[in-house]
């Protein structure tokens, strides 16, 4: 066991969850801290120039474009707790399933409002970008961090 696993265990921690933790730690790093820097890029893209990706993707801008730039605010709030969560997955587990639940919904409701006409499918593309290739990596890590917990039970009520 390493140094800062033995450090854990002197605290209280136990062995089993220690060694929990430092793979998932690993292994998740380096896509929750892009996770993070995505999350800041796309939604101050999104804040500071609404017209953009509307503009690119030849679509009509949302009127008031302010609905829009409300959407990059909640993408944008994403970005700390990502960074969070990266440091410490385990112990910021409850952001990533926050986070996993954003990207579940988010395209849930886009092929909601494509299939009724509210959205055109070329939207689609913002959805892959922001929610499809992030779910296998936080998927797992929400996965991992949950048996590091003890199980989806102790996982959802917090313990």
């Amino acid at each position: 066991m390493s140094g800062v696993a033995s450090g854990m265990v002197g605290l209280g921690v136990s062995a089993a969850r220690v060694e929990m933790r430092t793979p998932v730690l690993v292994a998740y790093r380096p896509w929750l801290r892009a996770a993070a820097v995505y999350n800041l890029v796309w939604g101050s893209g999104v804040v500071l120039f609404p017209h953009f990706l509307f503009d690119a993707l030849g679509l009509a801008v949302p009127a008031p474009a302010a609905i829009w730039q409300v959407v990059g605010m909640f993408v944008l709030v994403y970005a700390p707790a990502y960074w969070w969560a990266s440091g410490d997955p385990v112990r910021h587990r409850h952001l990533l399933l926050v986070g996993l639940a954003g990207k579940t919904l988010g395209p849930l409701g886009y092929v909601w409002a494509a299939v009724s006409g509210a959205l055109p499918v070329e939207f689609g593309w913002i959805v892959l970008a922001n929610d499809l290739v992030w779910w296998p990596a936080l998927a797992a890590c929400v996965h991992q961090t949950s048996r590091a917990s003890g199980g989806w039970s102790r996982f959802v009520r917090g313990d």
